[in-house]
């Protein structure tokens, strides 16, 4: 084997390793993004969830679409008077079971994550927002896809579905009385409704009804795409 040959063989592995560094490193980057979401989400740090936003994210919840950081600023914006950490209110967000994949480009990614929240006002608390029970579970899924915006991993499609929300007094065996517990279905857009969405969209379904978030990743064994039948 010439030497020349050799040195073409080395280079690619060097390449080869090179792009499987950089890959892990991204699908890091952002599984510390959406976990850094998790952390402000609990203390209610709104502005600096807006600046985890790509400019021009599209962000789906509940049965709106809000549009770019104008929209996320809108669904982020303290529309329950909240804005910043509280004495007496929880909103313990747990955000695990993540799946990341990167394009071989490095420039976008999708990741899924489960959420469970624990939330709820401590009995001394006598002027929280009226629509918070007093003790409450709530869980979710994410389907998110991420950006790389000059260098830096950003949340580009928000998409949360709520799979269940639950008095903690009750459990999620009698979830579904009042499906939405902190939040109601929108009923107009921006700007009618100054924290509104910029589109509505069919309400998503949720427990007792059953659903799968569709999954952005195929099936690791055959290679086809996983759908509900």
């Amino acid at each position: 084997m010439k030497i020349e040959d050799t040195l073409h063989g080395l280079e690619r592995r060097i390449d080869a390793l090179t792009q499987e560094v950089g890959i892990h490193a991204d699908i890091q980057a952002v599984r510390t993004l959406q976990f850094k979401y998790g952390y402000y989400m609990d203390k209610c740090l709104f502005a600096a969830i807006v600046d985890l936003f790509a400019e021009d994210a599209v962000l789906y919840f509940m049965n709106g679409i809000f549009r770019g950081k104008r929209g996320a600023r809108r669904l982020y914006g303290g529309a329950s008077g909240l804005n910043g950490p509280v004495d007496g209110l929880l909103f313990e967000h747990i955000i695990a079971q993540d799946i990341v994949d990167v394009t071989p480009d490095r420039s976008r990614a999708w990741g899924r994550f489960r959420c469970f929240l624990q939330g709820g006002v401590h009995e001394s608390k006598t002027d929280a927002p009226a629509r918070i029970p007093a003790q409450f579970l709530e869980g979710g899924i994410y389907e998110n896809e991420y950006v790389r915006e000059n260098g830096v991993w950003k949340i580009q499609l928000f998409n949360y579905r709520i799979v269940y929300q639950a008095r903690l007094e009750e459990g999620w065996a009698h979830a579904g009385r009042e499906p939405f517990l902190m939040v109601t279905p929108y009923t107009s857009t921006y700007p009618e409704n100054p924290r509104g969405p910029d589109e509505l969209r069919p309400l998503p379904a949720v427990w007792p009804k059953t659903f799968v978030h569709p999954f952005h990743y195929p099936h690791p064994v055959t290679g086809e795409t996983v759908a509900p039948t």
